[in-house]
């Protein structure tokens, strides 16, 4: 079977039908090629499908619009439906999160078990043996809540339970791959000290896959995770090693509280602090496998399950090499903003501010293109990099989540991805890329790039640019008015050196990185 899906010959799976529920997210975009390769046909269900349209696998699944917390959604993604991934949670949710996925699981199971659904299949966190529910993390003791549901809903359920997953662009992994390249000395919690025993995202695939197939005596909970158990000061340490750094200098202090980790975390990584905290929190709960269960049913593959550096090795060339298929920052945070973008100042939704600007590009669209969709990342936003780099700042201290997120993928976007701290709402390749904005402002914000052809010359070009806000209260209007002197500098000057970039590229290399603008990456 090849990535997308399709057999050799170009056939579509014929096999049960499963429901991945998350398909958006990092584990959920990984699962549905994985199980289209193994025989299975794949039901995605997103809040915004569109999302999934650039995926390899888009044309080979079905994709349905829907949400967990709506029981006539999920009746209908449910039907026919032989195994149920359930694959949602609200880690960085904020304020009443563990109650959210509480109402979601019940309602997922029930729904579930009136549609005659084989088996659920669920990835939760491993917890230590000791503490009683109360003494855990709110994440942890959230994770085994929706496990406890899930295994009491009547359906033959498989609940895996997962330390640190290590594979590239998970928030887990990105985490230490930051803290260690950026700090060779480091003050740091009590918390590395505690001993896990973290995983490689291709065991977590290979026990999601495995589960389907499971009898249908089998209800349980299993503890998966690689041959490994360390420290996560081990873990920094044998990173170091692998990613051919210098050894660090870690010093340890007890002081530094889940919150204030979860600040030096989100100064130091690009994970915001809303997802920073509860992986902070989790961290200082001694979580390591009591069985090994799993491989009466999902035997373990010659060799065993990945080793850590292995595991790491693997998660750094996928990232030198720009192969990054999914990111923990593919989905969205919550309380995102998902209004439709008003496609006429005359918007009937109110007030909306715009910003035009347009400049000539003695180059073809082609290679203009091209610096549209290398735009951000480590290529930066081609002005003004300190008020670009400022404006990131001023949103990590406001709780979002700056500039630093970066790019999944170097050269190529698709819809969905994050890029810092905007979110690809809209690619018409070759023509337009359409950003919404996901940091902190009173409002609803997008920016259009528009490549488009010269009408005269076949050799040049028009780059177009529109900037859109829709204000939201008294304190947007007055937001606005405040930046407007700004955007001379900040979208003029981003207009005229996109331009520019365009001229100087050459017709077959990639758009080149300005040597002045702010990295999102080391």
């Amino acid at each position: 079977m090849s990535g997308d899906g399709t057999s050799p010959t170009g056939t579509r799976p014929t096999g049960d039908l499963c429901l991945v529920t998350g398909a958006t997210g990092y584990i959920g975009g990984r699962l549905v090629p994985e199980l289209l390769d193994a025989g299975y046909r794949v039901r995605a269900l997103a809040r915004s499908p569109e999302r999934l349209r650039d995926h390899p696998w888009a044309s080979r699944v079905e994709v349905v619009r829907g949400d967990v917390t709506d029981g006539d959604s999920l009746d209908a993604a449910l039907r026919g439906v032989a195994v149920a991934y359930y694959l949602v949670h609200a880690l960085g949710g904020g304020p009443g999160f563990e109650e959210r996925d509480r109402a979601a699981a019940r309602l997922f199971a029930e729904r579930a078990r009136l549609a005659g659904v084989r088996r659920i299949v669920y990835l939760g966190g491993l917890t230590p043996a000791g503490p009683s529910p109360e003494g855990l993390s709110p994440h942890l003791r959230s994770r085994a809540e929706v496990g406890a549901v899930l295994l009491a809903s009547g359906v033959p359920c498989t609940v895996l339970r997962a330390a640190v997953v290590i594979g590239s662009g998970s928030a887990s992994f990105e985490m230490l791959r930051y803290l260690t390249e950026r700090l060779p000395v480091m003050v740091t919690p009590s918390w590395v000290g505690t001993r896990v025993q973290p995983i490689a995202v291709r065991d977590v695939l290979r026990y999601l896959v495995g589960s389907a197939a499971m009898p249908p005596e089998v209800s349980r909970a299993f503890d998966i995770g690689g041959p490994d158990v360390l420290t996560y000061e081990q873990m920094m340490h044998r990173y170091a090693r692998v990613a051919g750094l210098p050894d660090r200098r870690i010093l340890r202090v007890p002081m530094l509280s889940p919150g204030l980790s979860s600040l030096w975390i989100g100064l130091v990584t690009p994970v915001p602090r809303a997802l920073a905290r509860p992986l902070a929190e989790s961290l200082r709960h001694e979580v390591v496998c009591a069985e090994h269960d799993i491989a009466r049913w999902v035997p373990d593959p010659p060799g065993g399950p990945l080793p850590f550096d292995r595991a790491l090795a693997l998660a750094l060339r996928r990232v030198r090499e720009a192969r990054v298929s999914t990111r923990w920052s593919n989905a969205s945070l919550p309380g995102a903003p998902s209004d439709p973008l008003p496609t006429d100042p005359d918007w009937a939704g109110g007030s909306l501010y715009t910003d035009h600007r347009t400049a000539p590009v003695a180059a073809p669209p082609g290679a203009l293109w091209r610096v549209v969709e290398g735009i951000g990342g480590d290529n930066g936003w081609y002005s003004f990099p300190l008020a670009w780099a400022v404006r990131g700042w001023l949103d990590r201290l406001a709780g979002g989540v700056g500039i630093r997120r970066g790019r999944r993928d170097a050269g190529r976007l698709r819809v969905g991805d994050a890029l810092d701290f905007w979110r690809v709402e809209e690619i018409e390749p070759g023509r337009l890329l359409r950003l919404r904005a996901e940091m902190r402002v009173p409002g609803l914000a997008w920016l259009e790039m528009y490549a488009e052809p010269d009408p005269v010359h076949a050799d040049r070009s028009r780059y177009r640019q529109r900037a859109l806000f829709h204000p939201r209260g008294l304190l947007g209007h007055l937001y606005w008015w405040a930046v407007s002197p700004f955007h001379a500098a900040v979208f003029g000057g981003m207009a005229r050196n996109i331009a520019r970039a365009a001229e100087r590229l050459p017709a077959d290399r990639p758009a080149p990185p300005l040597t002045s603008a702010p990295r999102s990456r080391p």
